[in-house]
């Protein structure tokens, strides 16, 4: 990659829709032409063996979808959601994201039989006037707004694919090979942000049958640099359940500094 994703919720069935009316979703297209978010959330999460579809799991009570939305609300950077979830799961993540304060106008669509046909499923449902779009991994549920903010100016100011990224901290070493220099690498995050236009001709490439690994593998096929951004040790993406673990410490700490922040404790 060159540098230049309380309750326990139910999952009935349900038709798409939107989640609620909100502002108005070219609000931000004097600003960027209009920033679009594709919520990627239709997977079965099965290393996560929770017995539901990863995004419905709960973390301190809430599941992994409402915090990756508030995340993104929290940031402020987003006009319009597009909420990807497995078939028959659209109502029900309308009521999940209905109280959720700040959160853009937002559709909720059914997903495909992979990743990539979810996210093309996302892309379909983007409003006219869109010029940025994220992909978002709702399994990243604890991405800070910051994240969010630098993934959307850096495609603002003229990069056509955007990922943020952490330092690897472990010794890597190829299998049956030597050593490889860490300080070459970061581990990829996301929101991964793109012009709306790379994305679409991305995915209208057919897969030449090595398949990427995320979108900016697909974008950066055709050509187009991949710029690297800071990203966050707390953006971890939950697959295990050591992974749910780490994610409810991180929100009971969280919820520690805001009760302390809340009384005037230091």
């Amino acid at each position: 990659m060159s540098t230049t994703h309380d309750a326990e919720p139910a999952v009935p069935s349900g038709a798409a829709g939107s989640v609620r009316p909100g502002p108005d979703a070219t609000a931000g297209a004097g600003r960027r032409g209009g920033v679009a978010c594709v919520l990627v959330a239709a997977g079965a999460g099965t290393r996560l063996a929770a017995g539901r579809p990863k995004a419905f799991v709960p973390a301190a009570g809430r599941p992994l979808l409402v915090h990756a939305a508030e995340g993104l609300a929290a940031a402020g950077a987003v006009d319009v959601l597009v909420v990807v979830v497995p078939a028959g799961a659209e109502r029900a993540t309308e009521e999940l994201l209905a109280p959720v304060a700040g959160l853009p106008p937002a559709t909720v669509v059914a997903g495909g039989a992979s990743r990539q046909a979810s996210v093309a499923a996302g892309l379909a449902a983007l409003p006219d006037g869109t010029g940025v779009v994220l992909v978002h991994d709702a399994a990243r549920a604890l991405t800070p707004p910051a994240v969010v903010r630098r993934v959307v100016d850096a495609v603002a100011a003229g990069h056509g694919a955007v990922v943020p990224a952490v330092p690897v901290v472990d010794t890597l070493r190829e299998v049956g090979g030597r050593v490889v220099d860490r300080a070459r690498l970061r581990a990829v995050q996301t929101p991964q942000g793109f012009d709306v236009a790379a994305l679409r001709r991305a995915h209208a490439v057919p897969a030449d049958g090595e398949g990427a690994t995320d979108d900016a593998g697909l974008v950066e096929r055709t050509g187009v640099p991949v710029h690297v951004v800071d990203g966050d040790p707390e953006a971890l993406k939950v697959t295990t359940p050591l992974d749910l673990l780490l994610v409810e410490a991180l929100l009971a700490r969280r919820g520690a500094a805001r009760a302390a922040a809340a009384v005037g404790t230091p």
